[in-house]
């Protein structure tokens, strides 16, 4: 049985210095996803990429950040969290500034695939070196601005990557960052500070971490082609059975990467980080089917249709600090389960209503109420994950939170792909396709409601904290 090795608070200034580089790196590494998703089009007729090959682009990014930041929030515990961070953000931004250069599509797959493995290592440990370097009691208030500055990078992408696209090319949406990704490497060299590792001396169960790669690259890359049989589902269904195994080979490993008998004995544990995977399922398609919305049923522009999508993601940057302080003053799982509440309110009276007609204003306060509860949920959820395990277990419990906002994401997206192929096939959206387009809405809203109140009856059902 393993010894939970107590970390001393670093000295006075360390924590800020940490916080702040902690904050950055949360902001670059999803900014990246939701900016260049936008640069995709200049692009493609820059380089002359196919559609499968822009899809590709995004896809790597992700299929590598999901693969890899288990084994690397492990990792840091294991060697210390700082040892982690500081490569990560040097590979993240070395690869950042290349691929503003890249000179072929090929490259920029490449390159885009090691840039997520350089945003998994910046990713992983970032919750478990700021819960590390603030005592409990200020530590929820902490936890809300990392959250905010990870929705910040999410909301904030598409309008500025888009922006800079349009005025200077495609290549300074990757360019723009570096001086940002330089700042952050250099406050970590210089600035943070290495305690000693919360699990010093234990093994790297590397085997385990590439079986755990295999199968989650398997599930997400299936779930990007789900619509392609058999292939889509072979390659989910295989990378379940992937992960089935692992799971049992896990229970009998002396140095697992997950310890089994943490989900098994800790139902706290397990149950907030299944309600968090119901939360990102329930929200982060949400934008996606707004956007689309926005400019076919309602005639916006694409300028016009992100200024009014930012309702939602404005919501939750203010409301995660907010939450993490409440999440000092009260039972932070309870005050997730309210802020789940709040969400699945907002998505079902977002799907009862929804229509050609539907009034603007109605539609922003909808997705302003979503946004609220999104806030509220994931910062206490996050502070009472933390708070649920020993210090030497921060890293595994920081790298399955980020994990599962990951494969939130995607069973997002594969639902509403899903929905669109069952009841549009290959229709383009259009004046004749626009009823069968809002049925499809409709569905897809009412599945994210589903999810979110799934995650409202784990929350509950977890129980307090040991």
């Amino acid at each position: 049985m393993h010894r939970d090795v107590v970390m001393p608070f670093p000295a006075a200034g360390a924590p800020v210095l940490t916080l702040v580089t902690v904050c950055i790196a949360q902001f670059m590494a999803p900014f990246m996803l939701t900016a260049v998703g936008v640069a995709l089009p200049s692009l493609g007729r820059d380089l002359g990429a196919s559609a499968m090959q822009l899809g590709l682009i995004e896809q790597l990014y992700v299929v590598s950040l999901a693969m890899a930041m288990l084994a690397f929030g492990r990792l840091g515990d294991i060697v210390g969290q700082r040892k982690v961070l500081l490569p990560g953000l040097a590979l993240f931004t070395g690869l950042t500034c290349s691929l503003g250069f890249a000179g072929s599509v090929e490259m920029v797959l490449v390159q885009r695939f090691f840039q997520g493995l350089g945003a998994a290592m910046v990713l992983s440990g970032s919750l478990a070196m700021v819960a590390a370097a603030y005592p409990p009691e200020i530590r929820g208030r902490k936890i809300g601005l990392v959250s905010a500055c990870t929705y910040a990078g999410l909301s904030v992408g598409p309008v500025i990557g888009g922006w800079v696209a349009g005025h200077f090319g495609w290549r300074y949406v990757f360019l723009m960052s570096v001086p940002l990704g330089l700042c952050a490497t250099a406050m970590c060299l210089f600035g943070v500070r290495q305690g000693k590792a919360a699990a010093s001396g234990e093994g790297m169960d590397w085997p385990g971490a590439m079986a755990y790669a295999a199968s989650v690259g398997l599930i997400m890359l299936g779930a990007a082609h789900a619509r392609e049989l058999p292939l889509g589902p072979a390659m989910i269904g295989g990378g379940l059975i992937g992960l089935a195994c692992f799971l049992r080979l896990q229970a009998n490993t002396p140095c697992p990467l997950l310890d089994v008998s943490l989900l098994r004995q800790n139902r706290f544990f397990t149950l907030s980080c299944l309600a968090a995977l119901g939360n990102y399922a329930a929200t982060f398609g949400i934008t996606f089917l707004m956007s689309l919305y926005l400019q076919y049923a309602k005639g916006l522009p694409p300028r016009l249709a992100g200024l009014a999508l930012l309702c939602q993601p404005v919501m939750q940057v203010i409301a995660s600090p907010v939450a993490g302080r409440l999440a000092e003053r009260f039972a932070p799982a309870k005050l997730a389960t309210v802020g789940m509440l709040v969400s699945s309110a907002g998505l079902l009276a977002c799907a009862a209503g929804i229509g050609q007609d539907t009034p603007l204003w109605l539609l922003g306060l909808e997705l302003a109420v979503i946004g609220t509860g999104f806030g509220l949920f994931i910062t206490p959820n996050s502070t009472a994950i933390m708070g649920s395990v020993q210090k030497r277990q921060f890293g595994l419990a920081s790298g399955m939170v980020a994990s599962m906002r990951t494969l939130g994401m995607a069973v997002s997206m594969t639902s509403v792909t899903l929905i669109f192929a069952l009841l549009m096939g290959e229709a383009a959206i259009g004046p004749d396709t626009l009823p069968a387009f809002l049925t499809s809405m409709r569905i897809g809203l009412t599945a994210f409601a589903a999810y979110s109140c799934l995650g409202v009856i784990l929350s509950f059902l977890r129980g307090k904290t040991r």
